[in-house]
């Protein structure tokens, strides 16, 4: 066996789980990478982009809605990358920290602040609460009701509120060749 075919049939383990079990690397750069990967299966978590970018100043504080706006981070975002890319590098993303930490921490000396915005980032995860929360508004109670349908929308559910299917939905046709009001169907055989 060749040492290409048994890197074929056993993957190399992702960096970034070299990197995030790398006692050297950063919390500040493990957020980084967490957030760089965050909705892409492909990223290898040494680029962010500009979403990526603004939803981690979004959830760790950074970009606060007085002070930090996300037209600041989309500014700083753009100005930090390099020409013509979409993505930015942790270097280039501690250079847009330092630009931001001037604009959310004005009080402070250059230094300080940009502690306090790291201080807001490290060991940050991205997280997804309420992306799919579904909403319940003050009618959808009632509409949802079943027990309280009339007419015809009743026949689609039985007792316990679980519809019919097919059955409840439409009229099943007879098909058995006599005319439907007729009170003889099925005596021809007995009478002939």
């Amino acid at each position: 066996m060749s040492i290409s075919s048994s890197c074929r049939r056993y993957p190399a383990p992702s960096l970034l789980t070299s990197f995030l079990h790398s006692s050297k690397m950063s919390e500040l750069e493990k957020a980084f990478r967490k957030f760089a990967i965050y909705g892409d299966t492909s990223a290898t978590g040494n680029d962010m982009t500009g979403k990526n970018f603004s939803k981690m100043c979004k959830e760790c504080g950074v970009m606060d809605g007085k002070a930090g706006t996300s037209t600041d981070v989309d500014i700083v975002f753009n100005k930090v990358k390099t020409k013509g890319a979409r993505t930015i590098t942790f270097p280039e993303f501690q250079e847009a920290m330092k630009e931001l930490c001037r604009k959310r921490f004005k009080g402070k000396s250059p230094e300080e602040a940009l502690q306090a915005v790291y201080g807001l980032i490290e060991g940050k995860e991205p997280g997804s609460a309420g992306a799919t929360k579904a909403m319940k508004a003050g009618g959808v109670e009632r509409l949802t009701d079943t027990s309280k349908y009339t007419g015809s929308h009743k026949e689609r559910f039985d007792e316990s509120g679980k519809g019919k299917g097919l059955a409840g939905r439409q009229d099943l046709t007879d098909n058995s060749g006599y005319v439907g009001a007729y009170k003889g169907a099925g005596t021809y055989d007995q009478t002939h």
